[in-house]
């Protein structure tokens, strides 16, 4: 290793570090537009103030948008759930799962903690700043997990062919971590010391992940617009903006006083539905659109629904409206709607997550990996009547296989891993699984040899 470079801002000055940003909506997403181009969301190759305050903006966005974070808290709520279990990869599947000591660390991650409450940091990460980091402490025969925060993690790549730029390089590598608080000391990392989570690669980093919210960040912008625009119709007494036209005769002076007076009379939702009185001279015209010439229900609604498809969660499971209409809730759909969100989303976190806690663990054997167990999971069980049609098949199979010949064991593991390789026939014939040609009780084919003799002891006339 001949040089390395820190990903996400390593080479900001001290001064620049130490400050954060807290901008809005709005000004967040202008920061990745220029005219009618947007530019991507994580600037990667090289740290800048504005990189620096990513994570917290994106926190910000989940504490103060409902509908994302309904999303956020429909992930968490299923991802936490699975409980890490070691494997064996047979036949391209995982086979049979067991434990060992080593998981304890998993399974109480830091005093207090579980599986489920680390899961839950790991996937709130994830969701607000696309990465997830997660240390191992060994202190004293003790060990623990540790999360780091994604805005004071620092990537370190390394090369032994590009010295000035690893990043660019034919050879790119992980060297290893850095931590770096805003008031605190640095701290460097090596790569087996820190579990880098990141489902959702930044199509402009190596190593680093991207959140889902990435490329609906408009979308949130424009949702929140809309709830403000409802405020300020509330706030307006629940009415369209009106325009007070007056005679031309009428002095400017005596304009600002009827302003004044109308203001206080009638402006705000606390002053709804009362009777509004013109002066002569004066004519109140509306102007605007209301809620419903506006479609506000229907605006939102789509917003919402391309919130949830960038989390990978059905509209019809987080509540939102348009995932409760028509047929959306027939039962098929409904069905459909859940096995897109566990077997897509979920199957492809769990898997991903898995792999990257493996390397904080220390493996039992060589062709042990870490992966995840759902038996617990009551999502996952919901289609009972689907499962024991299922195993039912399974079965029917296997009993033909066995009376077909093949022996008992190959039958169960052809059947369970869709391997039909597995198979091992026993040689015998089917039904009666005896050896051609081999009798039943050894005399029955031969012929009655005193069948034609004369009774013993007979008077021979």
């Amino acid at each position: 290793m001949t040089s390395y470079e820190l990903q996400r801002g390593l080479l900001v000055p001290e001064s620049a570090r130490s400050t954060r940003s807290s901008l809005s909506m709005q000004d967040f997403a202008e920061l990745f537009s220029f005219g009618s181009s947007a530019y991507p969301f994580l600037q990667t190759s090289m740290g800048t103030l504005n990189e620096e305050a990513i994570g917290a903006t994106l926190t910000q966005v989940a504490r103060s948008n409902g509908p994302t974070f309904a999303l956020i808290l429909a992930r968490m709520q299923l991802f936490a759930q699975i409980r890490f279990q070691w494997t064996r990869w047979v036949g391209g599947a995982p086979a049979d799962l067991f434990g060992s000591q080593e998981l304890a660390v998993l399974e109480r991650p830091w005093p207090g903690g579980t599986t489920a409450d680390l899961l839950t940091r790991m996937e709130l990460d994830v969701s607000t700043a696309g990465n997830s980091y997660v240390r191992r402490l060994r202190r004293q025969r003790q060990s623990r997990l540790v999360r780091l925060r994604p805005e004071w993690m620092y990537i370190v790549l390394g090369s032994e062919e590009d010295a000035e730029r690893p990043e660019e390089a034919a050879d790119v590598e992980l060297a290893g971590y850095v931590y770096k608080p805003p008031n605190g000391q640095m701290k460097v990392l090596l790569p087996d010391e820190v579990a880098h989570y990141a489902p959702i690669p930044d199509p402009d980093g190596v190593f680093l992940g991207m959140s889902w919210m990435t490329p609906v960040i408009r979308d949130l912008s424009g949702d929140n617009l809309m709830t403000d625009h409802k405020r300020a119709f509330l706030r307006n007494a629940a009415t369209p903006n009106m325009v007070i036209r007056f005679d031309p005769g009428i002095n400017v002076q005596a304009v600002k006083d009827f302003k004044e007076v109308f203001e206080a009379e009638h402006a705000g939702a606390w002053n709804a539905y009362k009777t509004l009185y013109l002066g002569g001279g004066a004519d109140a015209k509306a102007i605007g659109a209301d809620m419903k010439q506006l479609d506000f229900a229907v605006i939102q609604g789509k917003a919402e629904s391309r919130l949830a498809s960038a989390a990978g969660v059905p509209p019809s499971w987080v509540g939102f409206s348009e995932g409760l209409q028509g047929s959306a809730l027939n039962a098929g759909n409904f069905t459909a709607a859940r096995r897109r969100l566990s077997d897509g989303t979920l199957q492809d976190l769990w898997g991903k997550v898995a792999s990257a806690l493996e390397v904080l663990l220390d493996r039992p054997d060589n062709g042990a990996s870490l992966w995840f167990a759902t038996k617990g999971i009551p999502f996952l069980h919901m289609d009972a009547a689907d499962a024991a049609k299922v195993q039912s098949t399974e079965a029917l199979t296997i009993t033909a296989l066995v009376r077909d010949g093949f022996t008992a064991q190959s039958a169960i593991e052809a059947v369970q891993t869709s391997d039909w390789s597995r198979l091992v026939h026993t040689g015998r014939v089917s039904v009666q699984l005896q050896t051609p040609g081999e009798g039943g009780d050894g005399g029955s084919s031969g012929s009655d040899d005193s069948a034609g003799e004369a009774p013993q002891g007979g008077t021979e006339t």
